[in-house]
């Protein structure tokens, strides 16, 4: 007897770009996951823009993880080696659980297609407030990579039955 498919949720998701130089309009990577969320069928809820300040992400990051509409917090911007580089750094100290593995596998992905250059990538994820939150270079390509390869199909028990969703669908009975 074949397995049941789990039933696809959609997720609310919030869009940060941080960046010191781009407006809406030039910004591809908070583009690009915009769409790439609602064409996986998930809700595009909020997105939002902020200068690479540890405490204007953090403020944020944070509101948008205390926002019970939202599901996942997709940060893009300020992950490399810079001094302006704080993403990682603000928002760490707000999840409750580190998930290390997302870094990891992204940057192994990465690999494959930049080659050593992914070691500069500070990319992170962790849970905080039972919100996801994922914290991707600022590079269109990158923010693809991230998407496709490692997030999206965390996102869709259709691809992956024991991905991200479990840990909603735990967190929705015991709150029921």
């Amino acid at each position: 007897m074949a397995k049941a498919v789990p039933d696809f949720r959609p997720l609310n998701i919030h869009v940060l770009t941080v960046t010191d130089t781009r407006s809406y309009k030039e910004d591809g990577s908070g583009d690009y996951l915009c769409q790439a969320a609602e064409a996986g069928g998930h809700k595009l809820v909020s997105r939002d823009l902020c200068r690479d300040d540890l405490y204007d992400i953090r403020a944020r990051v944070a509101t948008a993880i205390a926002d019970a509409a939202i599901d996942v917090v997709l940060v893009t911007g300020g992950t490399g080696m810079f001094p302006r580089d704080v993403t990682p750094d603000a928002v760490s100290v707000l999840l409750d659980k580190d998930i290390p593995g997302f870094g990891e596998l992204f940057r192994a992905v990465s690999y494959e297609e930049i080659g050593m250059s992914t070691i500069q990538s500070r990319a992170l994820a962790g849970i905080a407030n039972q919100t996801l939150v994922f914290c991707l270079p600022g590079s269109t390509g990158a923010c693809r990579t991230a998407w496709e390869k490692v997030i999206a199909p965390q996102l869709d028990p259709r691809i992956n039955a024991c991905g991200f969703t479990r840990v909603f669908n735990t967190w929705s009975a015991a709150q029921g």
